[in-house]
């Protein structure tokens, strides 16, 4: 029995061992020349030194920043850079305290393009009893995010390349 914990144990070990990795910190960055890092400004598409191995987020690292950075007054939910998916939470207007509005952005491509990116907005109102009704949104709302998110990665790209 001794035999077989040891040798449980040892494979554990070895396992373990090899998850393990000598090549440093990793940074994840954007696959666009002289885009962002993903929690800042990064300096390029690939971290200096590395042979390419380093993952990169699966999207336009100006689509992504300007999407957080348009979001920023609601709450963050939920945020995937592979992916390229950013829920924020319920996001109740103090001067409208009876509706509340929720978003999810799809960044679709990795390219800084207007069809790259797909805002969805919904809408709940309170009724009288105080409980939170599902409402249709303003179409316009989505497409007014969508331009938001897209002015604001554009100033980006043109702050980064000058």
């Amino acid at each position: 029995m001794r035999g077989v914990t040891t040798g449980v144990l040892v494979l554990s070990l070895t396992a373990l061992a090899a998850c393990s990795s000598s090549s440093g910190t990793r940074t994840f960055q954007t696959q666009e020349e002289g885009g962002f890092s993903l929690f800042g400004r990064g300096g390029g598409g690939k971290a200096k030194g590395s042979s390419g191995s380093a993952p990169a987020i699966g999207v336009n690292g100006y689509l992504w920043r300007a999407t957080l950075d348009t979001l920023s007054f609601m709450p963050l939910a939920s945020a995937d850079p592979y992916g390229g998916v950013v829920i924020t939470d319920w996001y109740v207007n103090p001067e409208k305290p009876d509706e509340r509005f929720k978003c999810t952005v799809y960044i679709l491509d990795s390219r800084l393009r207007a069809d790259g990116l797909n805002v969805a907005v919904f809408k709940q109102n309170r009724d009288a009893s105080g409980a939170w009704i599902d409402a249709a949104s303003a179409g316009q709302t989505e497409t007014d995010l969508e331009n938001a998110i897209l002015t604001k990665a554009r100033q980006l790209r043109l702050s980064n390349i000058g």
